[in-house]
Order: structure tokens, then sequence, then C-alpha cells
């Protein structure tokens, strides 16, 4: 039964998803809707969130008891219930949100002390903008053409949210660069869509290679290739000894042998990635300064004593005894 329900749930997210922005581009294009078409549209939208909810919370109070905390519990309930690829476009526009933030202040996410960075938005900084003023010309246009109040706030909601979309897509590709780290490790990105960490002992070769290929973002062929294109365009190829692991935008998982991604100082990240990795110096222990000895003076040289002849002991003189003198005669 738990199945089933959130089979259910999954699948009514990826049909209401899909009808929203429908109704949404028939509401740009001009369509005429009947009344009763938007308060239903919103109706079906209300019951699906209350689908998700029913279905979330058995969830959530199981894992309570199993001894998860509130957050766990709350996150393995959205992860059972919302694909992966809906809950990656969400983290998508989260990031890029915050990358807007970072490029206000002019910061970049995450450069480590001794990391090269590689900037990759010169092919698409013009369609960016382009997009923007579009962006900004159709909400106004809207905005004066729309006649009924309640479409008019929600077009101009989207268009507005848009709008601040398209350069926070922009910002997160211009705070989030390539990166060659200080131990020859390379770091490739695409704003918030996509993070791939090659360590420095799989990189075997690297050369500037320019190419013109169509298609999407990043495509990986038969041989093992990925193309990381910017504008349509690559100039950095890196041969690998092994394949790497990645992730796609939406979720799905890949390997690659070769990767060729766009820089847009292509002959500066070759040599980054050539350049040998900087040991760190060990700092020296400071020695203690050696106290200046004292000098001897010199001891006079001592003179030899001369051994002294042993004396002879002196026998001792025995005096006659005086003799009286006689009368005289």
């Amino acid at each position: 039964m738990r199945t089933t329900a959130l089979r259910v749930a999954r699948a009514a997210l990826w049909v209401v998803l899909p009808a929203e922005l429908a109704l949404v581009v028939c509401l740009v294009g001009g369509v005429r809707i009947t009344g009763a078409v938007l308060p239903a549209a919103e109706a079906l939208v209300l019951g699906v969130l209350a689908l998700e909810a029913a279905v979330m919370w058995p969830l959530y109070t199981t894992r309570r008891r199993a001894g998860d905390g509130r957050r766990a519990a709350a996150l393995s309930a959205v992860r059972a219930v919302v694909p992966v690829a809906v809950r990656r476009l969400m983290v998508h526009e989260l990031r890029a949100l915050h990358s807007l933030g970072v490029w206000a202040v002019r910061r970049r996410h995450r450069i480590p002390e001794g990391a090269l960075p590689f900037s990759y938005t010169e092919p698409q900084t013009g369609t960016m903008w382009a997009f923007f003023f579009a962006s900004v010309l159709e909400t106004v246009v809207l905005a004066l053409v729309i006649p009924w109040p309640l479409v008019h706030l929600i077009l101009l909601v989207v268009g507005v949210y848009g709008t601040v979309l398209v350069v926070a897509l922009h910002a997160a590709c211009v705070t989030r660069p390539h990166v060659v780290g200080a131990d020859g490790s390379l770091r490739l990105r695409y704003g918030a869509l996509f993070d791939l960490r090659v360590p420095a002992s799989l990189i075997t070769a690297a050369r500037v290679e320019r190419r013109y290929d169509g298609g999407g973002l990043v495509r990986v062929d038969e041989d093992g290739v990925l193309d990381l294109a910017v504008g349509s365009q690559t100039s950095v190829t890196v041969e690998l000894a092994e394949p790497v692991e990645f992730v796609r935008p939406l979720g799905r998982h890949g390997s690659a042998r070769t990767l060729r991604f766009h820089a847009d100082d292509a002959r500066a990240a070759v040599a980054a990635l050539g350049r040998k990795p900087v040991t760190p110096v060990t700092p020296v222990t400071p020695v203690t300064p050696v106290t200046p000895v004292t000098p001897v003076t010199p001891v006079t040289p001592v003179t030899p004593v001369t051994p002294v002849t042993p004396v002879t002991p002196v026998t001792p003189e025995r005096t006659a005894p005086s003799s009286t003198p006689g009368p005289p005669a």
C-alpha cells in the first residue's frame, strides 16, 4: 500500500509541474483561457500538495520512532517522495540565488589557497544578457497587456523571478570557475549545475584543442569522452589514466576517461595543469642563540723541577773529652 502511494505521489508531481508550465506558456502566448481553468489548476496544485504531505507524514513519523532527528527524518521523507530530478532542480536554483549574493560582494566560491581559477563565461556572456533584457521586456509588456488582475499578478511574479534567475545562473558561472589546485588537481564546474573533481595522480596529459560542436551542456560519447561545452565549444582536452565518475545536472551518473571543457585562457589552464605540485615547506624551528664563551687565559707552562739529590745523612762528630790542664812546672 505504501509503495503504491509513493508511486502515485511521484507521478502526480511529474504531471502537475508540466501542466503548470504549459498553462503559463499559454498565458504568455496570448491564448484565451476560460475562467474555470485557472481555479481548477490551482485546486489541482493544492490537491497534489495535500497528497504529498499525506504520503510524507507516515515516513517522517517512522524515521522519528527509529531515532532520527527532525531534520534527518524530514530529508528522508522528501527523498522518498520527491524525484531526484526535481530535488536537484530545486537545489540548483537555491545555489544560483546564493551565487547572486556572492557575485554582488565580488567574491568567488571556494578557491583554496595556492589554487588558480579559470573563468569560462566569455562565450555565453552576450547570450545571457540578451536573455535578461528579453525577460525584462516581456515582463513589462505582459504587465501592460494582461487585463485580469489575478493573471496579471501571477505573470508579474513569474516574470520577475525568471529575470532574477537568469542573472543568478550567470552569477553562478562567474563565481564558480574551474580550479587547478596547488597539488595539480582539477575541479571542473559549470555554475551550480555541474561539479567534477579530478585528482592530480589521474591526469596524464593536457593540451589546447578548440572544438565547436552542437549539443547540450554535458555530453558523453561511447568512447568515454566528456564534453562540458560553453556556447557549444570546448578549448582544453585532458587525458586521464583511468575513468572518473560524475553526476549529470539532473542526477544521472556517468564516467569518462577524456575531459573536454572550455576555459577563457586555455593556454594558461594547460600550463597550470602541467606545473609541478607545490610541496609545503616545513617551518624551521628557531635556534636558541648560544651564549658567547669567555676566552680562556693561556696557562704559562710550568718549568720542570730538577729532582733533588738525596742528602747523605751526616754522621755526628765525636768530640774528645777536654783534658784538665796540669800544674805549671
